[in-house]
């Protein structure tokens, strides 16, 4: 796990994560196919601006009755001393229908949030979205009411949400449009490679919103956007 500075985490929260995974194409080519969600979420909160945190990951199960109960102290104990922070928790559902029963709702959103975590991806579901903690994310599988037999199975491990694999510590980088992961040692590169791109593209947006747009002045975009380096 490799933390990096806070303000490093300021400039990443000031982008959106499709800019993110712009970046990352271009600093870790290798990246261009993994390390993000490839089904859809849904986002309780498309208001709140992107969240950037150390994850927390843990697995959850809700349509038997545990043999033993969950280990509260222990799972909580993780979330606000088992990494740095901010966090965001990465929980995997192991239901054979996921989303049985909802983790996340009023209690827990507030909870997480007073324990330094901005955020949830999971593809379960979520309840209470009006009155969870309104700078607490979620971006989960689905919306449903009851919580079952909810309860963490495990934490601490890696997971896979939607296909995005995330080990214990990784940096999340998550808004209304999904999730993905960022390399720390890529954190800087994706801020200065994020700046190219979005002056390559004010310039073809800048033409294209001018009277008499055309292919020639396309092209002439096309070239200015080639002189940024």
């Amino acid at each position: 796990m490799s933390k990096i500075s806070k303000n490093t985490l300021l400039d990443l929260k000031a982008l959106d994560t499709p800019t993110v995974c712009n970046a990352l194409e271009i600093v870790d080519p290798n990246r261009r196919t993994r390390g993000f969600n490839v089904r859809p979420f849904v986002c309780a909160h498309p208001e709140l601006p992107s969240v950037v945190g150390y994850a927390r990951t843990a697995r959850i199960r809700a349509t038997h009755k545990p043999v033993t109960p969950m280990d509260k102290d222990g799972y909580y104990t993780y979330i606000a001393e088992g990494g740095p922070l901010p966090s965001v928790v990465v929980i995997q559902d192991l239901d054979e229908i996921p989303g049985y029963g909802a983790f996340w709702g009023e209690v827990n959103t507030n909870v997480h949030y007073g324990l330094g975590c901005l955020g949830v991806v999971s593809n379960g579901c979520i309840r209470d979205i009006p009155d969870s903690q309104e700078n607490f994310q979620m971006l989960a599988g689905m919306i449903n009411p009851s919580h079952a037999w909810v309860h963490v199975v495990d934490w601490g491990t890696p997971v896979t949400i939607h296909g995005m694999e995330v080990e214990d510590g990784n940096l999340i980088h998550a808004d209304m449009h999904g999730a993905v992961v960022i390399p720390s040692k890529s954190a800087k590169d994706v801020i200065e490679e994020a700046k190219k791109i979005a002056a390559k593209e004010r310039i073809l947006i800048t033409a294209s919103q001018q009277p008499g747009f055309n292919m020639k002045k396309m092209r002439e975009a096309w070239q200015g956007m080639t002189e940024i380096h």
